[in-house]
């Protein structure tokens, strides 16, 4: 019976999802190769751990070897929590890194043994731009169902068992990490300048996976919604989305407006909500993705100045 679920959740993975996830490997594994390793600056989680191991072992045990040893075992660990797809894409991703780094420093007639082919030995650039495509590399696995490091499925499984969340459990690892490298290379300078490569990775990992302009929604909590709901329907033509509430020291009945706009229109969207309500609450948050249809009942909404299906905001 496993086996056949299993068979029918592989079957279930987008075969689109495979060229993104090669790409992704030989982003992530150009990043590292290119930038970080010739200068011995070291990328996060399993990544950095195989890049310090690969300095200080003797030459054939590698930097693809590693990342191959360390980090399939890591996914098949948690193939029970993750499922059979997330696992499968993950260890994809994670040969076609291998490969790929395998051929840069081996194969290929780049020499990147001791500076950067693009950046020399400006240890700043190579921080940014490995942390940069390490950060791509790394986001379109995500993005496309898997991961291209093991410490973060390690994450999931035990951070809440030893009371960590899992963005701290992976950031403690990290720091051992950048702690052992400056003990084994008896320096603090490029262990320091790798955080400066976690960092824009982490960044870039947010910008990939969530989307570089995210939305935002606005609520708005007010005694005027019908004049509020047709300005806003007016001026945006984008669905709205209203809630009866109550407030808690005046008991008094309020509503509710819910409406998500991008950052270029939250000015106006204010400037709209004070010339109708003067005395309204607006709380402004961002959102990643906005998803689904807007308008659930197209030809009531029609009737009330609201678009149709290709509206890109919430629905009534």
């Amino acid at each position: 019976m496993r086996f056949r679920n299993a068979i029918a959740e592989l079957r279930t993975i987008p075969w689109k999802n495979f060229p993104a996830l090669t790409a992704a490997g030989i982003i992530n594994a150009f990043g590292i190769t290119v930038f970080l390793m010739p200068v011995k600056l070291y990328d996060s989680g399993i990544s950095g751990t195989s890049m310090l191991l690969s300095q200080v072992t003797p030459h054939a045990l590698s930097l693809s070897l590693f990342l191959l040893v360390l980090n399939i075992p890591l996914f098949f660990f948690g193939l029970r929590r993750q499922g059979v797809s997330f696992t499968v894409c993950s260890v994809y991703a994670v040969a076609v890194y291998s490969l790929c780094a395998y051929l840069i420093t081996d194969v290929l007639p780049i020499d990147v043994s001791f500076a950067s082919p693009l950046a020399g030995k400006d240890l700043l650039l190579c921080a940014l731009f490995g942390g940069l495509l390490s950060g791509i590399g790394s986001g379109l696995t995500i993005r496309f169902g898997g991961a291209l490091d093991g410490i973060e499925v390690m994450a999931v499984i035990f951070a809440r068992r030893i009371g960590l969340s899992v963005g701290t459990f992976v950031m403690a690892f990290n720091l051992v990490l950048y702690i052992a490298a400056g003990f084994v290379i008896h320096s603090w300078i490029l262990p320091l300048y790798s955080i400066v490569t976690y960092a824009a990775a982490l960044k870039t990992v947010d910008f990939i996976v969530e989307g570089i302009d995210r939305g935002k929604s606005a609520m708005i909590i007010t005694n005027h919604p019908e004049g509020i709901c047709k300005a806003l329907s007016d001026s945006f033509g984008s669905g709205i989305t209203v809630l009866e509430g109550k407030g808690y020291y005046s008991d008094s009945s309020k509503t509710v407006i819910y409406f998500v706009v991008n950052r270029f229109q939250i000015g106006r969207l204010k400037s709209i909500v004070r010339e109708n309500d003067p005395s309204a609450f607006i709380a402004i948050s961002e959102v990643a993705d906005v998803l689904g249809s807007t308008v659930q009942n197209a030809p009531a909404a029609e009737k009330k100045g609201v678009p149709g299906e290709n509206s890109t905001d919430i629905s009534e």
